[in-house]
């Protein structure tokens, strides 16, 4: 019944009649010594893989572009109209301490069209709801993002983390980055991704990245396992709504390592478990009890099906492929910072001459984080 309501909640900003092969675009890219980075960077890098795309998507997510404002959970949010705008802010103020809201900027450019209202506010919990509801900041945030998803008409939080931002719409992302002005923005981490929708709609809360808190995420194929992900989600209180199965991979990173105390990359080995053959001949006993244990246990994580995601968050980026590699991904280093692409010519287009580049192995994660000190 939720996705049913939610089909007609977004009808304005969908392209139905699009079911086409996958192809999607991936970029990102991580100063691990916290070197600021303009986002025109990684518009250009996203630039040579607009044939991956439709122009049915396209966004980005940058870490680190609100310092003035670090302490604040940022939510950026769409309304289909003004009414919806208003219910919401009454939600808002009754749960938190706004520090400041506005518009979010941009600029008319061909390619995009049917824009909704775009704001961000930079806000907290109210400490008496904290204490009422008996729950930590995050807990809260996620639980208030999960309310407004799904129960203020025309209105949907697309970014809610701090000292970082996503920005999406229905366009091709080198469209997009120019419509948000992402040369304006610098960041130590940044990601991207150009869209082919399959079976699912290309509307502008559909377009990747995905986010929760921290945690933002584009994806290349198709997570088959998106019906018992989306159950064992909703047991912890995650409400999947947004008619793209990629939104489950941010909330199981959000559940897995932050919930949950797994480190990185155990979690990357929740998603993408190895196969029982495999983990029968891996002559380490040690490691042959960690892998199943973690099968039996995470089960319902497993993501099956073809997919290449990266993820970005607070201290890092993650690139990560399914255990067969059925999608492309390639990443490369040059001094202190990571890329990882789709491609290894949207990384040369940006760092022509990199010290290392590899192929990431199936199931294996590549992982860039932050220095200690930064």
């Amino acid at each position: 019944m939720i996705e049913l309501a939610f089909q007609e909640k977004f009808s304005k900003w969908r392209v139905d009649d699009a079911r086409v092969p996958a192809a999607c675009g991936l970029s990102g890219l991580i100063s691990q010594d916290g070197r600021a980075v303009g986002g025109e960077v990684i518009v250009e890098s996203m630039r040579i893989l607009r044939e991956r795309g439709n122009g049915l998507g396209g966004g980005y997510a940058g870490y680190g572009i609100y310092p003035e404002h670090k302490d604040y959970y940022a939510m950026h949010i769409m309304f289909e109209d003004f009414q919806g705008k208003k219910v919401c802010e009454e939600l808002m103020e009754a749960n938190l301490e706004i520090e400041m809201g506005e518009e979010i900027p941009y600029r008319l450019v061909e390619g995009i069209c049917d824009v909704p209202l775009l704001w961000r506010y930079y806000a907290l919990p109210r400490p008496e709801r904290l204490e009422g509801d008996g729950l930590q900041a995050d807990d809260f945030m996620v639980k208030l993002v999960m309310d407004i998803n799904t129960t203020v008409p025309g209105t949907f939080v697309f970014s809610s983390g701090k000292n970082m931002g996503v920005f999406k719409a229905v366009g091709s992302a080198d469209t997009v980055g120019e419509f948000y002005e992402l040369e304006n923005y610098t960041g130590y981490t940044w990601i991207g991704h150009d869209r082919f929708p399959t079976n699912t709609p290309g509307w502008w809360g559909g377009a990747h990245p995905f986010n929760i808190l921290d945690w933002s995420v584009v994806h290349n194929g198709e997570i088959s396992s998106y019906g018992i992900n989306k159950r064992y989600l909703e047991m912890f209180g995650y409400e999947c709504t947004l008619l793209t199965d990629t939104e489950v991979v941010a909330y199981l990173l959000d559940l897995l390592i932050r919930k949950h105390g797994l480190p990185l990359d155990i979690a990357c080995l929740v998603l993408a478990s190895p196969f029982w053959k495999d983990i029968d001949s891996l002559g380490d006993q040690t490691e042959e009890d960690l892998e199943k244990s973690l099968r039996i246990v995470y089960g319902s994580a497993l993501l099956n099906g073809p997919f290449a995601f990266i993820v970005g968050y607070s201290r890092g980026m993650v690139g990560l492929n399914d255990r067969v590699k059925l999608r492309p991904l390639v990443a490369a280093t040059k001094d202190e910072c990571l890329y990882v692409s789709s491609e290894e010519s949207a990384i040369r287009q940006i760092c022509r001459n990199p010290d290392r580049v590899w192929a990431p192995p199936a199931g294996h994660p590549v992982i860039g984080k932050l220095k200690g000190d930064v």
